[in-house]
């Protein structure tokens, strides 16, 4: 037993040490450069999977071991490790911080919320949308935070109301005597004592159930709009980042992904996964009433009442909307319409007003335009006193470097870097052009497999590790694998780096789910229980999307220019 709990104490220390003494004999052995490329690949791999070391430090493993190998120059791997992706998500990391500073955040999801009403159904929607729509411009993890504490004051009010109700109907049940019950022939039967002991105890654990279902999928709806919400741009999710600074990087003459494109064709993804969520979720803990959901002119219950009362009473607190809510309001607006307007593709963009730096402006442009002025623009106004003169204030802006810093999250900037130090080994050392060569043989199963098996294992896979670090390994794996059997490599990697974010089983596999969880409300079997269903649900309309509608927005039935050109024998019908 002693030793038992030694290795259990010690176990990542043993992992750090054993990993890379048994993968040694890769290198040893073959003594070739792909061969040491595959065992730091495989090393940091490892410990990305097991988080043996914090993510950011294992992702400067290939800052010293390319050198090391000869794989890289120690200058040429360190550029890997800062690249447009830093800057998109500097601007978009300030927006965020002015975002939470100035509690523009909890504005717009207490007035979501009260857009859509205080029926039960309704207000777990709109709390899915509201914590959606933030999380598209917020990390998950910040749009979870923000919105549950929300929803938890809610939740208690919906269950002390539903109390009062229950307590208020029991005892006028209890005070009408109805005198023809004495002439029941089976009168003898109900006045039974067990019989009232075993009502009275089914009664309470119908109640429990009940409010504990509140509990659960409000808490629920949280983590998985949350996650939900940042399949749609860009800059909603980490994984979406690192997809498109290395499908830029691997293939630069194509630019046809940008915020612009990105959006339109995660957008519809989003809404229809949103939608059977709250469907699956409703019926899984609550049941799915329609004809109640959709009554117009119904009475509100007690519990819509105190729904109704707790949200108002959280939006009156927020007081009218200040001039740094607008200023950060108006910035959020200017940001979204420069990328979009940038290159939107059917018609000429504002970058076109530069035809001589053709490609040069990217969406990391129009977010560092724009967070700049974050700390140039004052959080306060000049106001006058009664005899017309300005008050002196010191000089504020909207966020100072120290918020900045405190929402920055330097450990993605860094596992992101990290990633992109390995693909470019991957390409230098040719480990993607060997990969790609082993690959070509799974041309002769149908295209719709193919996608389908890579969009399970990276959802398997994301479930028991960080999603930053499973579509990291998984990029330089599936890029060589679409060249090799002649495909468009947006065919696979589209899916595959949507289905990197359907980690909704386990409280570990998300911030945002762990963040939920934390409230006590929920059990691990309750998590994997809803979280499969909507696994299911998030693969399958990401394979309809995929066959579908974002066909023609890349045209991904023609083998494109900008890839390269791999002689293969493809049975996939393209």
């Amino acid at each position: 037993m002693k030793i038992l709990s030694y290795l259990l104490v010690y176990r990542r220390f043993l992992l750090i040490v054993l990993t890379p003494l048994l993968l040694l004999p890769l290198p040893l052995i073959i003594k070739t450069k792909e061969a040491e490329c595959a065992y730091t690949l495989f090393v940091v791999a490892i410990f990305w999977l097991t988080e043996a070391l914090p993510l950011a430090v294992s992702a400067l493993l290939p800052a010293f071991m390319f050198p090391l190998f000869g794989i890289m120059g120690s200058k040429q791997v360190a550029s890997a490790y800062f690249k447009d992706f830093h800057l998109l998500l500097i601007g978009v990391i300030c927006l965020a911080t002015s975002i939470e500073k100035w509690n523009l955040h909890k504005r717009v999801a207490l007035k979501m919320v009260m857009l859509v009403g205080v029926n039960p159904a309704w207000l777990m929607l709109g709390f899915m949308v509201s914590c959606a729509f933030l999380s598209m411009w917020l990390s998950n993890t910040s749009a979870a935070a923000m919105v549950m504490p929300i929803v938890e004051a809610v939740a208690q009010q919906i269950i002390r109301a539903e109390a009062e109700a229950d307590e208020l109907e029991l005892s006028c049940s209890n005070g009408s005597i109805n005198p023809a019950l004495e002439l029941d022939e089976n009168i003898g039967e109900y006045d039974n004592p067990d019989w009232k002991e075993k009502e009275k105890q089914a009664n309470g654990k119908s109640k429990k159930d009940k409010y504990s279902g509140i509990f659960k999928v409000m808490c629920l709806c949280v983590a998985y709009s949350a996650t939900i919400g940042g399949l749609t741009t860009i800059t909603g999710t980490s994984t979406n980042l690192i997809f498109t600074e290395h499908f830029n990087s691997r293939y630069p003459d194509c630019q046809c992904i940008n915020f612009g494109s990105w959006f339109i064709l995660s957008i519809p993804i989003t809404v229809i996964i949103l939608l059977l969520s709250w469907v699956w979720l409703q019926w899984l803990f609550l049941g799915f009433d329609f004809k109640n959901m959709f009554k117009c002119g119904k009475k509100k219950t007690a519990r819509e009442e105190a729904s109704s009362r707790v949200i108002l009473q959280e939006y009156k607190k927020l007081g009218p909307i200040s001039y740094p809510e607008t200023v950060t309001l108006v910035l959020f607006i200017l940001m979204t319409v420069l990328w979009f307007s940038r290159d939107p593709g059917f018609i000429p963009g504002w970058s076109s007003l530069f035809p001589k730096y053709k490609g040069y402006i990217t969406d990391s442009t129009a977010a560092l335009v724009i967070g700049l002025l974050f700390f140039i623009i004052p959080a306060k106004t000049l106001s006058r006193t009664s005899n017309g003169e300005n008050t002196v204030f010191g000089y504020m802006p909207l966020i100072t470097w120290k918020e900045f810093q405190s929402c920055m999250p330097w450990e993605i900037a860094i596992l992101v870097g990290g990633g992109f130090a390995l693909a470019d080994g991957c390409e230098v050392s040719k480990l993607s052009e060997w990969v790609a060569s082993k690959l070509t043989p799974l041309g002769s199963l149908p295209l719709w497999l193919i996608i389908l098996i890579s969009c399970l294992i990276v959802t398997s896979v994301t479930e028991v590790a960080s999603n930053p670090a499973t579509i990291t390994i998984f990029l330089p794996i599936l890029s060589p694998l679409a060249e090799a059997i002649h495909v468009n490599p947006l065919f696979i990697l589209i899916p595959a780096t949507l289905c990197t974010s359907f980690a909704f089983l386990l409280p570990v596999a998300n911030p945002a789910n762990a963040i939920v969880f934390s409230y006590g409300h929920l059990n691990i079997m309750d998590m994997v229980k809803a979280g499969l269903g909507i696994n299911i649900i998030g693969v399958a309309v990401v394979m309809l999307a995929i066959m579908t509608w974002i066909v023609p927005i890349f045209d991904l039935y023609t083998y494109p220019s900008w890839a390269p050109n791999i002689p293969s024998t493809n049975g996939t019908g393209l």
